[in-house]
């Protein structure tokens, strides 16, 4: 092969190589929690590079490593992430950026390693990850060729890939700090109407740059009022509190839950069109039919009305304008609903006599 011919193949090569990278970027950027960012970072880069040893490093009390511990892990992450000191990491790796190389005098970095995990490896990788700048950790690759991570050969594509991975920790990061905050609803334990515009906002930047479908969904218990004056407020509560769990069983677990009204609820959906969205909220509808709540001495079928509105609208151009689209949706739907049925609830015992419309049964006399 002459000198021009090892330049091609070369340059065709790294073409090869920068597709696999991009391959891996692809999938690991719109993944919003740390289980599936490291299931699926960690399985892409074995696979696909054919990398035998792959796993993460993190500095212990940074706000990820612990946030991570407080979460618990999957038998996978338990095996492939490896949580160290802050002395410990600073001393081997430092507080540089770039990745290292190495294949030569190994064992000191074999701290990094899982525990109990006992690698043959003759060459490594290290990349040092960052959460708003700083270095809070590392992404990991070994193999057992000595030439496999020779010290000299081109990093430019593994500091690529740790830039993208630490791009995703601070997505999936606020996104999983946001579960835990105490922006909940007392009554049905989710997120309330204070952080749903938050995170609205930042999941519309999100799709816009990624250029990935969002959707948001605004829905309203239809005849809530009317079901409160009939079979009493304690009713209309266990109502509420039953159509919250009914979504939450549906509904995948990067999909934002919040209750922003008496009987209003929203659905904030990443990686979702509008023809997704609607199939769930058929979903939801099929399953509050076939499941009606059971409250006290009554059964309440309920229903729903709801307003969908997707990123794929081009004639959406900022964040607030889902919300409103998706208000206006909803005020459509209600304005084409029938009459309240005259009976919402079945009596579970045949001997309650059914109380007329406007009657509250907690304040009837015995």
């Amino acid at each position: 092969m002459n000198e021009i011919d090892a330049i091609i193949h070369r340059l065709q090569e790294n073409e090869k190589v920068s597709k696999k990278f991009q391959k891996v970027e692809t999938k690991i950027l719109s993944i919003l929690d740390f289980k599936d960012l490291f299931e699926v970072l960690l399985t892409e880069i074995r696979d696909e590079f054919q990398v035998p040893y792959v796993w993460i490093t993190m500095i212990r009390n940074s706000e990820v490593s612990s946030l991570i511990e407080s979460l618990g892990k999957s038998d996978m992450l338990k095996e492939h992430i490896n949580i160290v000191s802050k002395s410990f990491f600073m001393d081997l790796v430092g507080d540089q950026k770039n990745p290292t190389l190495i294949n030569t005098n190994l064992k000191p970095y074999f701290k990094l390693l899982p525990r109990n995990k006992k690698f043959f490896i003759k060459s490594l990788a290290v990349a040092p990850i960052t959460l708003d700048g700083q270095v809070i950790g590392s992404l990991n690759q070994a193999d057992s060729s000595a030439s496999r991570f020779q010290p000299g050969i081109d990093t430019s594509l593994l500091e690529q890939l740790a830039v993208k991975v630490s791009l995703c920790l601070s997505n999936v990061f606020a996104h999983e700090k946001l579960k835990l905050l105490t922006y909940d609803d007392p009554l049905t334990g989710l997120l309330n109407h204070v952080v749903t515009e938050k995170i609205l906002k930042r999941e519309f930047f999100r799709s816009k740059r990624y250029s990935t479908p969002l959707s948001f969904v605004y829905m309203d218990i239809d005849y809530l009022k009317q079901i409160n004056e009939t079979y009493g407020q304690d009713c209309g509560d266990d109502l509420l509190i039953h159509f919250a769990d009914t979504i939450r069983k549906i509904c995948r677990q990067s999909d934002i839950i919040t209750r922003y009204g008496d009987d209003e609820f929203t659905m904030i959906m990443p990686q979702t069109d509008f023809k997704q969205a609607n199939t769930l909220i058929a979903r939801i509808a099929s399953q509050m039919k076939a499941n009606p709540c059971s409250s006290r001495e009554f059964d309440i079928l309920a229903t729903f009305s709801y307003g969908i509105v997707s990123s794929e609208d081009e004639s959406i151009d900022r964040w607030s304008l889902i919300i409103s689209r998706a208000k206006d949706e909803l005020a459509m739907k209600k304005a084409e609903r029938k009459d309240p049925p005259k009976e919402m609830g079945k009596s579970k015992n045949p001997k309650i006599i059914k109380l007329p419309a406007g009657t509250n049964p907690s304040r009837e006399k015995n």
